[in-house]
């Protein structure tokens, strides 16, 4: 395994955190409290390890990988990138709070918060596999390509 394949790894991690989140929701809808609460510590703990797979990846590598081609679909993936971005640090915050209360069984708290929490931590995970699959799988963007400025990407990375 290399740093390369990381990218690949945070895709899953993102796709099983997805599917802990999805269990753990039915769970607290039947009335299965423990395996709702073992779903979401488990989201939580799958969470964590993306995070720390991409802070790895990001600061070992110099390569930044931009989508330019094809140039119709830039706009969707940069919108698709930016809600992302902004809702995962939105959501860092959020995701403690909703722990934090349940793990002190102020369940109503947690209920009230968790409404908000749920859909915007799936919304983060199920965009991180999209931006995965469009930039490595769907549109598999090159190396060195121009970006639609026309400056090459690392000459736009320095101008960003």
């Amino acid at each position: 395994m290399s740093i390369q394949d990381l990218p690949l790894i945070n895709a899953c991690l993102n796709g099983l955190a997805t599917v802990f989140l999805i269990l753990g929701f039915v769970f607290i809808k039947q009335g299965k409290k423990i395996a709702h609460r073992n779903c979401m510590i488990s989201a939580f703990v799958t969470s964590a390890v993306f995070l720390t797979c991409y802070l790895i990846y990001h600061f070992n590598t110099e390569v930044v990988t931009r989508f330019v081609d094809p140039a119709w679909f830039r706009p969707i993936y940069l919108i698709i990138l930016l809600t992302h971005v902004v809702l995962a640090i939105v959501i860092l915050p959020l995701i403690f709070m909703t722990l934090s209360r349940a793990l002190k069984a102020r369940y109503e708290l947690h209920k009230k918060i968790a409404k908000w929490t749920w859909p915007l931590w799936m919304y983060v995970s199920i965009t991180g596999v999209v931006i995965y699959l469009l930039l490595y799988q769907i549109f598999p963007q090159q190396k060195g390509q121009k970006t639609p400025s026309g400056t090459s990407p690392a000459i736009e990375e320095k101008a960003n």
